[in-house]
């Protein structure tokens, strides 16, 4: 049996397959977000040891023949530890975003060629840098940097390891040779020693700790693989490892992502290059900092469920526009700065169309992302669409009409980076060929009728780009 532990946004996610990938029992434990300012979001380390104690706990199975353990995690998010590796502050996360004024600074030339990237704000190297700035006590017992997931593994293994998919969204990876970069390092007073050790995702990163293994009823001695970050897990989970496969993600972020062979960035259009989870790949992907986070906001603002706002029939986009840009944005603006929008409304524009609007919001920002990976010549030959959002039939069917692209729909699409996250462990425990694509379920094809529809909807929504941006 392997057990995978996927720490999201919301919840933690443990997931135990026996070895032909059957899933015997999963189990999640909520987390909480703290959003002290605007652009702030941070949440509490020791909440991630409690929550996967819980979660391992509610698999209320027998897990004494567990052979390894995978680890998935949020990524970017800057977990600061002091000499005794007690955290020093809240971790800040991946949709933070108060290190704007930071990130610009450290986004030279020599940042985008070593890293692949833009050095975004929500990167985890502005943050420090943010924290080096305006909490220089903090900043003066500072002795290491984890990653989200590598914090839980420091709590599981006592080993400090990051893998090379997770460490990519750092902003100190030197990601074709998949390495820390001195020199970036050093720019921010930093050196490896502040660094875990990096290993692939498919290696094994340590072991479980005896008394970690007594308290959460796990084998002594279990091995831990490197795991991935979110994306790089999810890809895993449905298969996407191969050049040219890809996914959408509707998650609390929304993520349209591709592997690759070789490394081949184009930070200028605002794609994220990283390492894959296995050697010798990569992926690129644009990233939407709020989508099914814009659902949740108009879900509390008009007293309707998510699932009411996202149903209906599939109609032609209407007067209502929104910009998804609750927190800024990545892809394609790099926009810390830019907040949401919705205009166009009227007298007559009830909830419905409220959700209707936020749903083609999201669908046009993905058509940005998609213009956007195909400006660095990626091909892309099979989208999967994963996470909670696919579960509404409508929205998959505009964002398929958007995207100009069929949507493939896994079976077990929601079992996305945790399931990665266990083929991972399988890996480091030396089985080859395990990331298969899931059975689809049904494949939803644009609609033809409202493809020129939804074209014009889409312009409308990059010309509003500009006005919303002086507000």
């Amino acid at each position: 049996m392997y057990l995978g532990l996927d720490l999201g946004t919301s919840s933690l996610k443990a997931l135990l397959i026996d070895d032909s990938q059957t899933v015997i029992a999963e189990a999640t434990a909520p987390l909480t977000v703290q959003r002290p300012k605007s652009g702030w979001s941070e949440q509490d380390a020791a909440t991630w040891l409690t929550a996967c104690e819980a979660a391992v706990k509610a698999l209320d199975a027998d897990l004494s023949g567990i052979r390894a353990i995978g680890l998935a995690g949020h990524m970017h998010g800057a977990t600061i530890l002091g000499a005794d590796d007690t955290p020093l502050r809240p971790c800040m996360l991946w949709n933070d975003t108060r290190a704007a004024d930071e990130a610009a600074r450290l986004d030279t030339e020599d940042a985008r060629r070593i890293t692949g990237n833009i050095v975004f704000p929500g990167f985890t190297a502005p943050k420090v840098a943010w924290v080096q700035a305006h909490e220089a006590d903090i900043a003066a017992q500072m002795t290491r940097i984890l990653l989200p997931k590598d914090y839980l593994r420091l709590w599981l293994t006592g080993e400090a390891v990051s893998d090379m998919s997770d460490a990519a969204g750092a902003a100190w990876l030197d990601t074709g040779a998949r390495d820390w970069s001195d020199a970036l390092l050093s720019a921010q007073g930093l050196t490896r020693d502040h660094m875990p050790r990096l290993v692939e995702g498919s290696d094994v990163s340590g072991h479980l700790r005896d008394d970690i293994a007594d308290r959460l009823g796990l084998p002594r001695g279990t091995p831990v693989a490197g795991g991935a970050g979110d994306n790089a897990a999810a890809a895993m989970g449905t298969g996407a490892v191969a050049p040219g496969q890809g996914f959408v993600s509707l998650g609390t972020s929304g993520v349209l992502f591709v592997s690759s062979a070789a490394f081949q960035p184009d930070p200028a259009t605002a794609v994220h290059t990283f390492c894959h989870a296995v050697p010798d790949t990569w992926h690129q992907m644009g990233v939407i900092l709020s989508c099914t986070d814009s659902v949740e906001w108009a879900a509390r603002l008009t007293g309707q469920g998510a699932a009411a706002l996202t149903s209906g029939a599939l109609r032609a986009p209407g007067r209502p526009l929104f910009l998804p840009y609750l927190g800024g944005e990545r892809t394609p603006h790099n926009d810390a700065e830019v907040r949401g929008t919705l205009v166009g409304i009227e007298h007559a524009t009830d909830a419905a169309a409220l959700g209707r609007a936020v749903m083609e919001g999201v669908a046009f920002a993905f058509r940005d992302s998609l213009d956007a990976l195909r400006a660095t010549g990626t091909p892309i030959e099979r989208l999967l669409a994963v996470g909670g959002g696919a579960q509404s039939a409508t929205w998959l069917r505009m964002i398929a009409t958007v995207l100009d692209l069929p949507l493939h729909v896994p079976r077990d699409g929601q079992f996305g980076a945790a399931l990665g996250a266990c083929r991972l462990a399988m890996m480091a425990d030396g089985a080859s060929d395990v990331a298969a694509a899931p059975p689809i379920e049904q494949v939803i094809a644009p609609d033809p009728d409202l493809t020129a529809a939804f074209a014009d909807g889409h312009h409308r929504f990059r010309n509003a780009y500009a006005p919303t941006r002086i507000l």
